[in-house]
This record gives structure tokens, C-alpha cells and sequence, in this order.
């Protein structure tokens, strides 16, 4: 799924060639086509979720799987990326995440280190579950509210800015601390949750 959506982007920056994924999106690409590719983005997540129902028992291995899924496929979209066109040329790299509801944009780090997180997470859970009788099975609610609390900080790193970055067709200064607090959060709402439930 990762060497398709790379498949994707090559086709798309042929058609519109640029020197940044900022500037494609300022008028290069047709409306139709980034219409197109948001329906693609959408059904993509479809997909990853088909996978967790399929491979999950119940609705938090599915989640899990979930998780390690979108992980999986992000860090290797980027490696395929690079395969066949040699970008991002660094990690620190500007790119145009997700289009839905409104243009995601960061360096390339910013999402890397956030699937790492979620592979890790979710590897780490299941690991337990399997090897423990009477695993977690889930997380304490406070856990799950600090989680959704640095899940919405790293949404906005990803979003505050892209209305101005569109507009003026270069990279703001990232939110680095918001994004920073953001995983952050998430994973203390992860290590917490887990010493809790034991």
C-alpha cells in the first residue's frame, strides 16, 4: 500500500512539476484532481481499517492493529518516495500530509516520528497482550483523554499554519513545541495507562 501511494504522488508530480509539494497545491494541480486525491486519502484509511477488523479479535486489538498499520505504511511511503525519486532530500523537508478536512503540512520528520510512535505503541501493547493472561485490554479514561488531548496538539502543528503556507507558497516556521507537547502527552498518556492497569 506504501509503494502504491508513493505510485500516486510520482504520477501526480509529473503531471504538475514542482519544486514543492507547497506550490503544487497553490493552483498547479486541477481542483478535479485534488478532489480525486482526496476521496484516494479517504479510502486509503478505509483500507487500513479493513485490515485491523480483519486481523483483530476484538475492538482493541483492532485498534492496535490499526495503529500499527498507519504507522507502517507512512514511514514506508516516505522510503518509497525516495526509492523512485530520491525525495525528501532531509527529514526537515516540508510536504503536504493529508488534504482532509483542510491541507495537513509539516517537515517530513514531524509524521515520521509520529508513526514510530504508533508501531512502537502498538507492538508493545500486543506483545503484552499475547504474552500475558489477562493482558490489558484497553486503557484507564484518563489515559484516553491525554492521548486525544496531544493527538489534537499534533493535528494543530500539522494544520494552524497551511492556510497561510498555501497562501504565500512557502514553509512557515514549524510548531515544533506544540507538536513536541502533542507526542508528548501521547506517550505518557501510553506509559501511564499501561502502570495503572497493572
Amino acid at each position: 500500500m506504501a509503494l502504491v501511494e508513493a505510485a500516486v504522488v510520482v504520477y501526480l508530480r509529473a503531471l504538475s512539476p514542482v519544486e514543492a509539494p507547497l506550490a503544487a497545491l497553490q493552483a498547479v494541480i486541477p481542483t478535479r484532481l485534488i478532489v480525486i486525491e482526496m476521496y484516494r486519502e479517504a479510502t486509503t484509511i478505509i483500507m487500513l481499517l479493513a485490515v485491523a477488523v480483519l486481523a483483530g479479535r476484538d475492538g482493541w486489538q483492532r485498534f492496535l492493529v490499526f495503529a500499527f498499520a498507519f504507522g507502517t505504511w507512512d514511514v514506508f511511503y516516505y522510503v518509497w518516495l525516495w526509492v523512485f525519486l530520491g525525495w525528501p532530500p532531509s527529514l526537515l523537508t516540508w510536504d503536504v500530509l493529508f488534504l482532509i478536512p483542510v491541507p495537513w503540512i509539516a517537515p517530513v520528520l514531524a509524521p515520521v516520528i509520529v508513526s514510530v510512535c504508533l508501531v512502537a505503541g502498538s507492538l508493545w501493547l500486543l506483545a503484552r497482550q499475547s504474552r500475558e493472561t489477562g493482558a490489558i485490554h484497553g486503557l484507564p479514561w484518563l489515559a484516553w483523554a491525554l492521548a486525544a488531548a496531544g493527538g489534537a496538539l499534533v493535528l494543530l502543528s500539522f494544520t494552524l499554519d497551511s492556510r497561510a503556507a498555501l497562501a504565500g507558497g512557502r514553509a512557515p516556521d514549524y510548531r515544533w513545541g506544540l507538536f513536541g507537547t502533542g507526542v508528548g502527552l501521547a506517550v505518557l498518556a501510553l506509559v501511564a495507562g499501561v502502570r495503572r492497569r497493572r
